[in-house]
C-alpha cells in the first residue's frame, strides 16, 4: 500500500486546517498515530489564492511516496543537488511534531519517511557515497546557511 494512502491530512478539533496563507493549523494522521498539529509558519508566496494545507499535505506525502518508489536517488545525491534528503525530511517532521506537542522519536519519524525501519532502508538501498557525491553534497549543504 502506497504511502499516501497512510498519511492524509485530518481537520482538527476546532474544525480548521487551512489558514490565512501566513499561518496554518495542521493537523497529520499516520495510522492511529498523530504526527503534527500547531502553527506553521510560511513565507508569502505571489499567489491569487493561497493553496490549501490539504493540498499542500497530500503534495507532501506524494514526495514521500515518489522518494520511496525511487530507491536508486541516493540520499547523499539528494543532498548534493538539492540540499535535503530523506533524512531532512525525517527531522523536520520529528521538529514539527514535538513543536506540536506530539512528539515522534527520531526512529518513528525516520520510519514514517522511509516506510521501513531506517537500518532497514539503508541495507537494502544505500549504497556508500564517492568521494564526488560527498564534494558534492558538502558544497550543496553549504549554500543551506543562511546569508549574513
Amino acid at each position: 500500500m502506497p504511502i499516501a494512502e497512510h498519511a492524509v491530512p485530518a481537520y482538527g478539533s476546532d474544525g480548521t486546517l487551512a489558514g490565512d496563507g501566513v499561518t496554518s493549523r495542521i493537523l497529520w494522521v499516520i495510522p492511529n498515530k498523530v504526527l503534527a498539529s500547531g502553527t506553521a509558519n510560511r513565507k508569502k508566496v505571489p499567489m491569487t489564492e493561497p493553496i490549501p494545507d490539504a493540498i499542500a499535505a497530500a503534495a507532501f506525502w506524494r514526495l514521500i511516496e515518489h522518494l520511496a518508489h525511487r530507491t536508486d536517488v541516493q540520499n547523499v545525491d539528494l543532498m548534493g543537488h538539492g540540499g535535503f534528503c530523506r533524512n531532512c525530511l525525517a527531522e523536520w517532521l520529528e521538529e514539527s511534531s514535538a513543536a506540536a506537542g506530539r512528539p515522534l522519536s527520531r526512529d518513528e519519524a525516520r520510519e514514517a519517511i522511509y516506510g521501513m525501519p531506517y537500518a532497514d532502508y539503508k541495507a537494502a538501498h544505500q549504497a556508500p557515497a564517492s568521494p564526488e557525491q560527498l564534494a558534492r553534497m558538502a558544497e550543496s549543504v553549504a549554500r543551506n546557511r543562511p546569508k549574513g
